[in-house]
């Protein structure tokens, strides 16, 4: 007895992997829009009750540093250092979470080492 292949699946092999890679194409321009995106967006966070302020860009540089001229006549330097430390970590917090939100709805949210 010969086993029967059904008629659909012959020669379609070709043109679904063309149809990946068209897709995956896709997906990576998606992504580099989007990291370029990210990249220029400014991101800002606060410490001490808004004492400190700090925009950062999405590649994660410093744009702007504002610290409020009573915080440095009231307290100590190690004081306004872990201001300043808590605030840019905060604004880096918000563009990872952005980074990762944003490209999983490209993804569909499917991992992807090293591309973000």
């Amino acid at each position: 007895m010969k086993a029967r292949v059904p008629k659909q699946n012959m020669g379609g092999g070709a043109q679904n992997m063309n149809a990946m890679i068209k897709q995956a194409q896709k997906m990576q321009d998606e992504i580099t829009k989007l990291q370029d995106d990210i990249e220029e967006r400014e991101f800002s966070a606060t410490s001490g009750g808004g004492a400190v302020e700090v925009v950062l860009y999405g590649k994660k540089t410093i744009k702007s540093l504002n610290i409020k001229p009573d915080v440095v006549k009231e307290g100590s330097i190690e004081d306004l250092q872990d201001l300043v430390i808590s605030a840019v970590n905060a604004a880096i917090q918000q563009i990872e979470e952005t980074t990762e939100e944003e490209m999983s709805k490209i993804t569909g949210g499917v991992s992807l080492p090293g591309l973000f």
